[in-house]
């Protein structure tokens, strides 16, 4: 029997049979969902995933004598209800269609910097705890200034931006930590402080400079400042708007642009803002561009925008766990996002990134503090429950990278799925990433 969900936007039919398929059989469209080798021992950035090329199966071929290709797994796309489609879900431009695939040459960074960790992640968290609620108090008073129709003091957005950019090169953890971990209930300020971390841990590890990634920080903190010029009652039901509502809807990202040109921002920060709903095949907001016409910066606001929108929980919507959104980025790499920056964003943030919620396959719960690029799969986990989920006096730190060392794969400790933010008994914010409970209130630095 199969089993039909639905998820954002998509019904998913899961497949019960699973067939051994060798690698110079495979076909465009099979689901490969297990290979004959661990999935951290080759390139795939995701377990499990659809072929959409020859260039996959050449790829599967030079690692893999046979993989499982899932028989009955499938995806379906509904066409979206327009009174209940999400405002971040992919509609589609008349300028292309939305399984139109664009292929680009590899982006290259001129002269790319390599960021050294320069501090640890325990002070970096000391130094940076209270930036994020600088960061929020500075992108409210600019949406407050539009609001009442005045021009906005953007000299407080811009310092914290450059603040946030030197913490993330200092250490690209400890921001991000912060981010997850801080719980707060207003989601528009909220995904664009977010979003701005995410951009600043991808653009670090792209080698971007200083400079670039403060722009790159500035664009995303505003680049949602138009939506202070909309109706409030279109915004509290940004989840369930008619085709009028999501036209006057869209108009958001020019009315923040021009805002800010007037404001004399500069020309790069008003890029990305103008540039963060524009798709890589042409199906984006408000010009409709193609992905060589997408400036950089503008690309990696809009992925992270992307990402960030599909795991934030929010009134109405269920959000996606992060290893089921790396696997929605992955279908839409070199469609809605370019391939090798799909790519980019899993190897600098991982399947389960930094804050993620898991359970492991002995029944332990825990967060996740960090992850190895080349073990995608095995993280650094800070366990806050026993086997049988009772909470734990002291954290303990586990790194499932090195205690498998030696074990078979089935023998081996591993993820076996993410847990919801506000799965009762479980708050990272009581710990210190050291593994012991917190004698430093982080509470008080993330602002929850």
């Amino acid at each position: 029997m199969d089993v039909v969900k639905e998820r954002s936007g998509q019904r998913w039919k899961v497949g019960v049979s699973r067939n051994k398929v060798y690698t110079q059989d495979l076909e465009v469209g099979m689901f490969v969902s297990d290979l004959d080798k661990p999935w951290h021992l080759t390139p795939f950035p995701i377990q499990g995933f659809h072929i959409r090329s020859q260039e996959d199966i050449r790829a599967l071929i030079s690692h893999c004598r046979w993989v499982m290709v899932d028989v009955a797994e499938g995806r379906d796309s509904l066409e979206y209800d327009q009174t209940g489609a999400p405002s971040f879900a992919r509609r589609t431009s008349r300028k292309a269609s939305p399984g139109e695939v664009v292929q680009l040459p590899p982006i290259q960074i001129k002269r790319p910097v390599n960021h050294d960790t320069r501090r640890s992640l325990k002070r970096e968290l000391r130094a940076s705890g209270s930036l994020l609620v600088s960061a929020e108090d500075a992108v409210r008073k600019v949406a407050g200034s539009l609001r009442n129709d005045m021009v906005p003091e953007l000299r407080p957005v811009t310092k914290v931006a450059r603040q946030m950019t030197a913490s993330v090169i200092r250490n690209p953890d400890a921001l991000l930590w912060l981010a997850r971990v801080r719980r707060h209930d207003d989601y528009t300020y909220q995904h664009s402080l977010k979003s701005a971390v995410w951009s600043l841990v991808l653009g670090r590890h792209l080698g971007l400079d200083e400079q670039l990634l403060t722009t790159l920080a500035t664009g995303c903190l505003l680049a949602h400042v138009g939506k202070a010029e909309l109706p409030r009652e279109l915004l509290a039901n940004e989840l369930q708007l008619d085709p009028g509502q999501y036209r006057e809807f869209r108009t958001y990202v020019e009315r923040g642009a021009r805002r800010l040109e007037e404001a004399g921002v500069p020309r790069g920060v008003v890029a990305v803002v103008r540039g963060h709903r524009e798709r890589h095949n042409g199906s984006g907001f408000p010009a409709g561009v193609r992905g060589d016409r997408i400036p950089l910066l503008a690309k990696i606001a809009g992925l992270v925008d992307y990402y960030e929108s599909l795991i934030a929980p929010r009134a109405n919507y269920q959000p996606l766990s992060p290893a089921q959104a790396v696997s929605q980025l992955f279908e839409l790499r070199n469609v809605e996002f370019q391939e090798d920056l799909v790519e980019q964003f899993i190897q600098s943030v991982g399947i389960y990134p930094i804050g993620t919620l898991v359970q492991l396959s002995n029944g332990q719960r825990g967060v996740v503090v960090s992850h190895s690029p080349r073990r995608r799969l095995m993280p650094k986990v800070m366990l806050m429950t026993d086997t049988r989920q009772q909470p734990l006096k002291a954290a303990k730190m586990v790194n499932l990278a090195t205690c498998n060392e030696g074990r078979r794969l089935d023998e081996s400790l591993r993820v076996q799925g993410c847990l919801p933010n506000d799965t009762d008994g479980l708050d990272p914010s009581r710990y210190d990433v050291t593994g012991a409970e917190s004698r430093w209130n982080l509470r008080r630095l993330v602002g929850a």
